[in-house]
This record gives C-alpha cells, structure tokens and sequence, in this order.
C-alpha cells in the first residue's frame, strides 16, 4: 500500500494534512522503524533477502521473537514473504522505504526554505554599533 505524502513545496502541509487512512500507513511504517531489533532487520534486508534463521542469528531471541518482529514489519508493508520450497524467504520493500523517506524530505526541505527566508531577513537588518563602555570619570 503505498504511503500517501503531502505534495512537496506546499507550505501550508502538515503531517495532519495526510488522509487518516495514509496517516496510520505512516503511523505503522514509523512505529515498526521505532524498535533497534527491527531497524537491524531493515539493514540486513537491505544487503537481500533472508530467511528467518538468517535474520535471528545476530539477536539473543528466539526464533518466534523474530518472526514476530517480521510480522510486524510486513504489516506496516516495509517487507514481504515469499515461499521457495521449503524456504521462506524475507524481502525488504525498498519502494516503502523510499517513500517514508520521500515523505520526510517534503517536510525537511520545507524546513530549510524558511531558515533560508530567515536568513535573508538576518542579512537584510542593519547591524547596529554597540558604543564601547564609557569609562566612568571620578
């Protein structure tokens, strides 16, 4: 399912401005990027596909904690399972990725029109002279 994002350059767009169903599409992707053990699966995924066991071997968790971390990933549809005979192999979705990412570069250019626009305001002020303290005379 694709992940809907605000059109980037619009000003007016905020994270609220995405539909509801686009928003917990975003909520999902997000909250399943927010655990370390399923972001170190997304890197690994990232290098190709894996199997269940290949994905546990660097964790000190069972084998279901895994398949349950993978669960959770191809339900916010950062990956997906195929079947090659007696493997099932893991599949990033890289095309996901790259539109949370896309989605975050929206906002993150948004972001640096207005500190460019806050600088322009800066260079344009005039810079006033602070007098240097008079000494006081006695």
């Amino acid at each position: 399912m694709p992940i809907p994002m605000s059109p980037p350059g619009n000003a007016d767009a905020s994270p609220a401005d995405v539909g509801s169903e686009g928003s917990s599409t975003l909520d999902k992707a997000f909250a399943a990027l927010s655990d370390p053990v399923r972001r170190a699966i997304v890197a690994r995924l990232s290098r190709g596909s894996s199997t269940l066991g290949e994905l546990a071997e660097p964790f000190a968790i069972t084998l279901q904690a895994v398949s349950k971390h993978i669960s959770v990933l191809e339900e916010a549809g950062l990956v997906w399972r195929t079947r090659d005979a007696q493997r099932r192999p893991v599949h990033l979705d890289a095309a996901a990725l790259q539109r949370l990412t896309a989605w975050i570069d929206g906002y993150r250019l948004q972001a640096e029109a207005a500190y460019r626009r806050l600088d322009a305001v800066v260079a344009a002020s005039p810079v006033e002279a602070i007098p240097p303290d008079k000494e006081k005379e006695s």
